[in-house]
């Protein structure tokens, strides 16, 4: 029978290492230490052989090992500390520091990064093909995940970041065709909170914090485009008319309550319903009218 005790199962995620703090030393506290002992150990080889050699030798060994555990942190950047595969914590302290001269300091830049996703079709909501790019904005948090729980933190982010901008793109609409639903076109900064959201979930186990996300480029597809710009047309020349009409009705009534109110003329309905009639084809004609001057009674 084959014991399966410390091997890792199928479907099993390795332990999340988190970032803590490496208690280094300022380095210029062990420069005036290291540069004596080097100086020392010049002046013991020039003195010739004998026991003096090994002391200089021993000197030398520890001097290295002093100049060895110098590293410099600049602004913007930590320092992960690892010792025989073991890691041991991150130094973000700015400046010229020392830590065990046998360890392995990797460079991890904490600084904040833009990446702008390639354009990608995808479907909306309503199955339109689309295209679609956007900018995302984030930054390192967790120094320790962002080197271990992930291979390359800068490709998992940009990947996780276009996998998030086509579920957000199928979640939703290109056009408002439903006030209750959020369209991709008309509401941006809301689209653009759950996208951030949405790749904020995602990029978790890297140690990522997203600060921002913005669609940068929003289309239908070529073989849709000028159906949809046809449409939105139509849409458009429905919704001006629709307040042409609304405003000619609204000066009809108050041309008739006006001419009623100062008794400029009666008019019975039928002569009312003509001067409605005409009132209305003048103010929602799209060419002009041509006047016909009437040189005879109004009632014949």
């Amino acid at each position: 029978m084959t014991s399966t005790a410390g091997v890792p199962q199928p479907g099993t995620r390795a332990k999340s290492v988190d970032e803590r703090p490496y208690s280094s030393w300022p380095g210029f506290a062990v420069l005036p230490v290291v540069v004596p002992i080097y100086i020392v150990a010049i002046v013991l080889v020039s003195h010739g052989a004998g026991p003096d050699r090994w002391v200089a030798i021993a000197l030398f060994a520890i001097g290295t090992a002093g100049i060895a555990g110098l590293t410099t942190v600049t602004p913007g950047q930590a320092r992960v500390v690892q010792l025989f595969g073991d890691y041991q914590g991150t130094v973000r302290t700015e400046g010229l520091r020392w830590v065990n001269p046998f360890a392995v300091r990797r460079t991890v830049s904490v600084r904040v990064r833009n990446k702008e996703t390639p354009t990608v079709k995808v479907n909306d909501a309503d199955g339109n093909p689309i295209e679609i790019a956007a900018v995302v904005v984030w930054q390192v948090r967790d120094s320790a995940r962002a080197t271990y729980n992930v291979e390359d933190f800068v490709a998992f982010v940009n990947t996780q970041s276009e996998s998030a901008l086509r579920h957000v793109a199928n979640s939703h609409p290109y056009d408002n065709s439903n006030l209750r639903t959020l369209s991709l076109r008309d509401h941006t900064d809301e689209v653009a909170q759950e996208l951030v959201e949405e790749i904020g979930d995602r990029v978790v186990p890297a140690g990522v914090d997203i600060l921002e996300a913005r669609i940068t480029r929003l289309s239908y597809a070529a073989e849709i485009a000028q159906v949809m710009l046809r449409r939105q047309q139509a849409n458009a020349v429905v919704a001006a008319r629709s307040r042409i009409v609304e405003g000619a009705v609204s000066m009809v009534e108050m041309a008739l309550k006006r001419l009623a109110d100062n008794d400029v003329v009666e008019l019975d309905d039928e002569r009312k319903a003509a001067m409605v009639s005409n009132l209305m084809v003048v103010l929602c004609g799209d060419r002009e009218t041509q006047p016909i001057v009437n040189a005879g009674s109004l009632y014949q």
